[in-house]
């Protein structure tokens, strides 16, 4: 087993906290420290498993530390954030689109809709108060104006 610095001990208990695997944590070692490790070494920093059960408190402190800032700040993790998701499913669908899979950007589309609640569901809202007094709906309509943009390219407010 290669010899590893208090650096990349840390290191292995952070990914192990983070939920990766340790095959995962042996390949980013290799990336990150050029390093050589084995998955069993890296085993034995989870204090979860058997193999970890030797591991010393002050490891096991921060294994703690990092799973509990992990599990408590989701929003840090972009994809937990729905305009990020929006926007990385308005990018495939566009993509899938300009590359003819019809499929896979209808797939995208609903996947979308359904990411922003309703929208993908056959409900109409019924407004009472039309002109005529017959039960009508109403659809919903998104208007796009083009920014005002000055002579140097800034978009005037």
């Amino acid at each position: 087993m290669a010899t590893l610095n208090n650096k990349v001990k840390a290191f292995i208990v952070q990914g192990l906290a983070t939920y990766m695997t340790p095959t995962e944590v042996v390949e980013a070692v290799k990336q990150e420290f050029s390093i050589e490790i084995k998955r069993q070494q890296v085993s034995c920093y989870d204090p979860n498993l058997a193999a970890g059960i030797n591991l010393s408190q002050k490891w096991k402190d921060l294994f703690k530390q990092f799973r509990d800032d992990f599990n408590n700040d989701i929003q840090a993790i972009p994809i937990a954030n729905k305009a990020y998701r929006l926007n990385m499913l308005d990018r495939m669908a566009r993509d899938a689109e300009k590359s003819k899979n019809r499929p896979l950007a209808a797939s995208l589309l609903e996947q979308a809709a359904k990411d922003v609640g309703e929208v993908y569901t056959n409900k109409q809202k019924v407004d009472n108060t039309s002109s005529d007094g017959s039960m009508a709906t109403k659809p919903n309509v998104i208007r796009l104006v083009a920014p005002k943009v000055d002579e140097n390219g800034r978009v005037i407010k």
